[in-house]
């Protein structure tokens, strides 16, 4: 099964155990987060992640706003 959060985030039972990655990529959301977290510059996570752009760090970042609960 496949859900499309938003043009950049995925969530598919088939691709990596169903953890949210990034449309057409293996990257994991909260890989990039954990990145940022650490204190990595979003520089820092597209050198990392050259298919990974800054509107995908934006999308993450949206993303994780709206599961944490308030």
């Amino acid at each position: 099964m496949r859900t499309e959060i938003d043009n950049y985030i995925v969530i598919d039972s088939e691709i990596c155990h169903g953890k949210p990655t990034f449309n057409g990529t293996r990257v994991m959301v909260h890989t990039i987060l954990e990145m940022l977290g650490a204190g990595a510059s979003i520089k820092d996570v597209i050198e990392a992640y050259p298919s990974i752009s800054s509107e995908h760090i934006l999308a993450a970042l949206r993303y994780a706003s709206k599961i944490i609960p308030a």
